[in-house]
């Protein structure tokens, strides 16, 4: 019989390991993809009274009248609202809404509105993806504490989630390409409506994504992604820039960052580029965290996987992502114009976020909504250090199908207590993403970002 010494090890060692072995899914359950459920994990079928359509595929080719390089023009101009959820109605509605949503109304009883329309799952990826997400189903591997992976490339790491820190690396590394150029900017929104937009140009390679990558390489080379940031406008911040290299096992080597600052005329190390540190010229409206709705290391977390729910998110948001609407047509006092907002019903998993005693955050508890079509954090709700609502984010999506790929077009973060908001992502007097650039490791160098700051 073991004796209590070998009971606690044996209890040690269970939970050192747990969340890697736990990972893995059985040969039985990664056939389901494809087949009851979608090749990236989601409920093929619809839900019991049809508001929520089966999955046939997603958008798989571009709309008539499209060529590559234009703004994304919308595949469904002839749909129209449903129903309208407004400031004295939204209690009607309340099953299919986060507590972040709900006090948005209640901040904006008399303007703050969601137009709901026809559910439509257009979420899709190249099939290359669909491949690599079964194979990961069956090799991916949480590495210890959760704060890293091994055993996936290109796909969904976790189609079958067990663990809510599964769950956040799907968000992480879900697919949006090889690599992309954006130009674009945010606005910083005061409660009376005043903002000036701080213009953008960045660049993501994500070697995750790599077609020739695999998942010794991966190991090897320990890097996820590169980002590489500079500021375009106004005229006293252009050149300020950041350069980031994502890791991939970030116990052993944590996220690296650089920054250069015109003033100075000099590329610095900035290690503090991570966590609850401030978001690039954001006003104080959002964590360097919050980026994307969540990124970063998850070692701050204790994460638990919720379940799935029923939920009205921002989808299909091509009217917000037309160039044939201005930044004044888009960014209204209190919230971004309702009028040019698509919310539909669909189904997401919820994962909840309880900060470690052991660390420190300006959030205490955080609750992402992730569209189960993508793995796209559509709605995040931020509490502080007493337990009260703080922010909520809203990620407003649309499908780039010239990817294809659902991504956000515009990204929300509402601060409750200022009653502020900050808009990312506004590229509609800007050019379109560009998904067909061409770059590689020369391109995300301290001496590459000293050459971007200086133009």
């Amino acid at each position: 019989m073991m004796n209590k010494f070998g009971i606690v090890a044996a209890s040690i060692a269970i939970a050192l390991t747990s969340q890697s072995t736990f990972a893995k899914v059985s040969e039985e359950e990664a056939a389901k993809l494809g087949q009851s459920l979608t090749p990236l994990g989601a409920e093929k079928a619809g839900n019991a009274d049809n508001s929520i359509p089966a999955w046939t595929g997603g958008i798989t080719s571009a709309p008539a009248g499209y060529s590559k390089g234009d703004f994304h023009i919308d595949p469904f101009p002839e749909d129209k609202v449903l129903f309208t959820i407004t400031g004295g109605n939204y209690k009607e509605y309340s099953e299919f809404l986060s507590d972040g949503q709900k006090k948005l109304f209640e901040a904006y009883p008399d303007t703050y509105q969601m137009p709901v329309y026809q559910s439509r799952r257009t979420a899709s990826n190249p099939q290359e993806v669909y491949d690599a997400t079964k194979k990961n189903a069956l090799n991916a591997d949480l590495l210890e504490g959760g704060n890293g992976l091994k055993g996936a490339t290109l796909g969904i790491p976790f189609p079958i989630p067990k663990t809510g820190i599964e769950a956040i690396w799907n968000h992480t590394l879900r697919y949006r390409g090889e690599s992309v150029e954006r130009k674009g900017g945010q606005a910083a929104v005061t409660a009376g409506g005043d903002y000036n937009v701080i213009g953008f140009n960045e660049q993501l390679m994500i070697k995750y994504a790599e077609p020739d990558m695999t998942p010794e390489k991966l190991t090897e080379d320990n890097i996820l992604f590169m980002f590489k940031q500079s500021v375009t406008k106004p005229a006293r911040l252009a050149g300020t820039a950041l350069l980031v290299h994502e890791t991939v096992d970030q116990v052993k080597q944590p996220r690296q960052a650089w920054t250069y600052n015109t003033g100075q005329r000099r590329v610095r190390r900035a290690p503090n580029i991570a966590y609850d540190a401030p978001g690039t010229q954001a006003d104080g409206l959002r964590t360097t965290d919050d980026f994307d709705m969540f990124n970063g290391s998850p070692n701050r977390y204790n994460w638990e996987l919720k379940g799935k729910q029923e939920m009205y998110i921002a989808y299909n948001n091509y009217a917000l992502h037309s160039d044939k609407v201005e930044y004044e047509d888009i960014l209204h006092t209190g919230h971004v114009n309702p009028a040019l907002t698509r919310y539909e019903k669909h189904r997401v998993w919820v994962v909840e976020a309880t900060l470690k005693e052991e660390f420190r955050h300006v959030y205490q508890k955080r609750v992402f909504y992730i569209d189960e079509d993508s793995w796209q954090v559509h709605v995040a709700d931020m509490y502080d250090n007493r337990g009260d609502l703080y922010r909520v984010a809203i990620a407003h999506g649309v499908n780039y199908y010239d990817v294809p790929t659902h991504w956000s077009t515009l990204d929300v973060y509402h601060d409750l207590n200022s009653r502020r908001y900050l808009a990312i992502g506004l590229d509609n007097e800007e050019s379109m993403y560009d998904f067909s650039i061409k770059m590689d490791d020369r391109d995300f160098t301290p001496q590459a970002l000293r050459r971007e700051g200086k133009r």
